[in-house]
């Protein structure tokens, strides 16, 4: 082994992770290479080893992250042009890259063609809506199927799950307007989703950082999708409205084949953009966390109030509970989403305590919540929605309280911020998990009402 092997192999994994962030360009990975070495030989001047001297280097040489936005304030031409859809280079990066936006333009329209016929074919909107996750995400479970190359193995434990799935909730005979068939409609896109977290993760559904990625990758979709969304409705409003005053109708073609193609589309070219430019979305996610955070914090002690003050529980609003089930469910996004965007390195801070201040905030919520429904399980009996409401609280309330005894013990200095991150990715599966229950056992329990 030559001299310093070791060394040069941890230099080589540093640059390897510059490299990956797309602000900075190789002449400036070049530069910052030869900043390392001078910082290693300065501490190896002074007695320390090999390892030693790489890990002062690379703490003396600053936190990457702020390299990173130094390097995208003082270059931001570089950052606008990483948006363009198909990268200039050579020959075979181009060809792949323009097979990409083939194959992701052609499940696009699929998702489209499927949505559209799957209107026609179920002759009610509550079938429609039970399948409409089916027609959609298949499509974006296949975009990555084919970017990560599954093996025919991954590929057979995602197809029998989604079939069986189908199955379920095709012939199962469930009531018009009835709840299981809802409960099904509203919890089937969990575990679908669920499923497209194992093709995005190429099947190592088992690794903490596999399910992390997943994680982020959920939030930076969800980022992108409204950008869309907002820009595809402000396209709409002015089309119609021009259309409108030469006297053509264009609402007819807008809601019987814009609409349908354009909403199912845009979430795999959604997901696209953010597996391409996933670089440039990162710099996002901490700004995002950092904003909404304390308004959710205010948000919740709000809620509390209104709670507190709604007389007995008993009488607290059927539609408030499910509008604070909404709200819990979106706080636990926030929570994912913030410990996805936060470097797990850094020591706590003041961030760190306020997403502790969210924790139990949401603690306390979903505890009134929870008696409440109790008291009005207690008082009328029981359903499939307070079964079900009720198995999704306590769900939250065993996530929400392993995650504050965590958070307790990181800003203590007496857990790593790993801890708490492999906590959230491993208690996903529970909630698919839940959500299968709901979807196949709670039909013909309720007896399909």
């Amino acid at each position: 082994m030559t001299p310093h092997a070791e060394l040069e192999a941890q230099i080589d994994r540093w640059r390897g992770y510059v490299q990956r962030n797309r602000a900075i360009s190789p002449a400036d990975v070049d530069e910052l290479e030869d900043h390392l070495r001078e910082q290693i030989a300065d501490r190896q001047a002074t007695g320390l080893d090999d390892e030693e001297a790489f890990l002062v280097a690379i703490k003396r040489l600053g936190n990457l992250d702020a390299v990173s936005r130094e390097f995208a304030r003082e270059h931001s031409d570089r950052l606008w042009k990483q948006l363009v859809l198909v990268p200039a280079g050579p020959d075979d990066a181009s060809a792949s890259a323009w097979r990409e936006l083939a194959v992701v333009l052609a499940l696009a329209v699929g998702a489209g063609v499927a949505v559209k016929a799957g209107s026609a074919w179920f002759d009610d909107g509550a079938a429609l809506m039970r399948n409409l996750g089916l027609l959609v995400f298949p499509f974006l479970a296949a975009y990555f199927a084919w970017k990560r190359r599954l093996t025919g193995a991954v590929a057979a434990t995602l197809i029998v799950p989604f079939a069986a799935l189908a199955v379920a909730l095709n012939v199962y005979p469930f009531a018009p307007a009835g709840s299981t068939g809802m409960l099904a409609a509203l919890h089937a896109p969990v575990i679908l989703w669920l499923l497209t977290g194992v093709a995005y993760v190429g099947g190592r559904w088992r690794s903490d950082k596999g399910r992390m990625d997943f994680v982020r990758f959920t939030g930076e979709l969800a980022v992108y999708y409204t950008l869309l969304a907002l820009g595809g409705a402000v396209l709409i409003a002015l089309t119609l409205a021009s259309l409108r005053a030469i006297g053509v109708d264009f609402q007819p073609v807008l809601e019987d084949w814009v609409l349908p193609f354009a909403v199912p589309g845009a979430l795999v070219v959604a997901a696209w953009l953010v597996e391409a430019k996933q670089q440039v979305v990162e710099n996002i996610a901490p700004v995002l966390t950092r904003v909404f955070t304390p308004l959710t914090v205010a948000m919740l002690l709000v809620l509390l109030t209104v709670l507190a003050t709604a007389g007995g529980f008993v009488d607290i609003d059927r539609n408030l509970l499910i509008l604070m089930d909404a709200i819990l469910v979106l706080v636990l996004c926030l929570l994912l989403y913030s410990i996805s965007a936060r470097d797990p390195l850094a020591p706590p801070g003041l961030f760190d305590a306020l997403q502790l201040a969210l924790v139990i905030a949401a603690l306390a919520v979903d505890a009134v919540m929870l008696t409440a429904m109790l008291a009005r399980i207690a008082e009328f009996g029981y359903s499939p929605n307070k079964i079900a409401a009720l198995g999704l609280n306590l769900l939250l309330l065993v996530h929400l309280l392993r995650a504050a005894w965590l958070a307790v013990g990181f800003l203590r200095g007496r857990l790593p911020f790993a801890a708490v991150e492999r906590w959230q990715t491993r208690y996903l599966p529970v909630y698919g998990a839940w959500a299968a229950v709901v979807v196949v056992v709670f039909p013909p329990i309720f007896g399909f009402i």
